[in-house]
């Protein structure tokens, strides 16, 4: 077939024509496919980077999304912890206020309730107070002071299983805080301790006085969704540490209230005593009262006689008598006349002493008295040379007091001062308004008294053993007479003195009248 081979023959000749004509748009379209796919694959390049950046920054916020929350767990948990913490310190106030309004111990206990208990996040509750006796015995049980969730039967169980003393003993003994957290105990004993126990989770802390470890506060949980955290440790740590403030300060209070009756019996005691001894007191005081005045009465009237008897030997009215008669004879009637004194002082005091006397009060001229009183003793103090000073405020005039009877108290003053002061010597009187009263001080520039006598010189009789009262005559009832008379004003009255520097004698007067 020559035509079949003629027409093969043409169309590859053609085949090669259109093939050169159309090479040059060939390679154009080879480069345009190959510059296609090159842009391409750099366009899937960057597409598979930013695929692998899409996956780095998915797992960053994947990271980040598992981060936040585990720390909002966390914080869930640390805020569940803290609300229970806060609850707990709130009921553990709440405690601590009911227990402080008691102060009997057997009532201590009594006070926390299954609320309270339940209030703290837990089901069950005992408390018991033990000795190192009981303490290391299984078989003997202590004396339970609460209990909660449990009745007599569950606590015989406890304490007659040696296991619990795996809880206890370190608790009474060492003063350890225990708890289900702890990894002291073996799981497996653990397992069967809370099953004795019939809780799931527990805490047992120490009760402690001064004395020591008396006892032991156990809490458990029976639920499983309420572990016990460090939290309920502490917790139950402080109530415990309470509950032995708590015995303590009644065992305190029952030591003092014992303390307190003790002392009321001795004081009823003593009280009788001292009304009995007053008593004794007053009746030799009247028997004394009542002797002085007898004696001095039976004195008075042959005193009398003496005086009278000696006036009229001395006036010459029995007869001439001589010159050394005479002297006898004055001499008997000065020392008469210090007997009258002595008797009439003693008579005075006595009945002051039994209030007798009945001091008339009245607005007495301060001022004038002591005019009178410097009148009276102007020839001693001229005789010695001794300066007399009066120091009165002017809004100062009258007092109420007893004239005779203040009159008597200068006088006593003034004389003692002038006995012990010596010649060219100062006695000054001065008055000065304090609130509601007046002091008066005597002063002088005498011989002065030694510290230790001062609180003896008001005594009677008592007289101070020193040169001047050797030479001078005196009774030592003066100054007692003056106290009794500022006494029975409802005054007081001192000394102050420094040897051979001279004496302060000070009392105060109230300027109000006593009803």
């Amino acid at each position: 077939m020559p035509w079949l081979n003629d027409l093969l023959q043409q169309n590859a000749r053609l085949a090669e024509d259109i093939f050169y004509v159309m090479e040059p748009f060939l390679f154009l379209v080879v480069i345009a496919l190959a510059v296609f796919v090159l842009l391409k694959n750099k366009q899937i390049k960057k597409l598979q980077n930013s695929l692998r950046d899409l996956q780095r920054t998915y797992q960053d916020l994947d990271n980040q999304a598992k981060l936040i929350i585990k720390t909002d767990l966390e914080l869930h948990k640390t805020q569940s912890e803290l609300d229970k913490k806060m609850s707990g310190l709130y009921t553990l106030q709440k405690i601590s206020r009911i227990l402080s309004t008691t102060l009997d111990e057997n009532e201590i206990f009594t006070k926390i309730t299954a609320e309270h208990i339940s209030e703290l996040g837990f089901d069950k509750a005992m408390a018991f107070i033990t000795s190192p006796r009981q303490s290391s015995s299984p078989n003997i049980i202590p004396n339970i002071k609460s209990k909660i969730g449990y009745n007599d039967k569950d606590i015989e169980e406890i304490f007659n299983n040696k296991l619990t003393k795996e809880i206890f003993d370190p608790v009474i003994n060492h003063s350890h805080v225990i708890s289900s957290l702890d990894a002291k105990i073996h799981p497996k004993e653990l397992s069967s301790i809370v099953k004795i126990l019939k809780i799931h989770s527990f805490v047992c802390a120490p009760i402690s006085t001064k004395e020591g470890i008396i006892g032991a506060l156990f809490v458990g949980s029976e639920s499983m969704f309420s572990p016990i955290t460090l939290g309920d440790k502490e917790i139950i740590s402080i109530l415990a540490t309470q509950i032995g403030q708590s015995i303590e300060n009644a065992k305190l209070f029952e030591e003092t209230w014992r303390s307190h009756q003790e002392l009321e019996i001795k004081v009823k005691e003593r009280t009788k005593e001292l009304s009995r001894a007053l008593e004794e007191i007053n009746i030799v005081t009247k028997r004394k009262s009542d002797f002085v005045s007898a004696v001095s009465h039976e004195l008075r009237t042959p005193l009398t006689s003496i005086k009278g008897y000696a006036s009229l030997l001395s006036a010459g009215k029995l007869g001439e008598i001589s010159a050394p008669v005479k002297e006898r004879l004055e001499k008997i009637n000065k020392h008469s006349d210090n007997l009258s004194n002595l008797i009439t002082n003693l008579l005075d005091i006595s009945r002051i002493e039994a209030g007798r006397i009945e001091m008339k009060i009245e607005d007495v001229n301060l001022r004038e008295i002591l005019d009178t009183l410097a009148d009276l003793f102007a020839p001693q103090f001229k005789e010695k040379q001794i300066e007399f000073r009066r120091d009165l405020p002017d809004g100062l005039n009258t007092i109420p007091a007893d004239r005779g009877q203040l009159q008597r108290v200068f006088i006593n003053l003034v004389s003692n001062a002038f006995k012990f002061t010596p010649e060219k010597g100062k006695i000054t009187v001065r008055a000065k308004r304090i609130d509601n009263s007046v002091q008066i001080d005597v002063e002088d520039t005498g011989a002065g008294i030694k510290k230790e006598n001062l609180n003896k010189i008001f005594e009677e009789f008592y007289r101070e053993d020193n040169e001047i009262n050797q030479n001078v005559k005196g009774t030592g009832l003066g100054l007692s007479l003056v106290k009794y008379i500022i006494e029975a004003h409802k005054g007081k009255i001192w000394a102050n003195s420094e040897l051979n520097r001279g004496s302060t004698f000070s009392f105060i007067l109230p300027l109000t009248r006593s009803q």
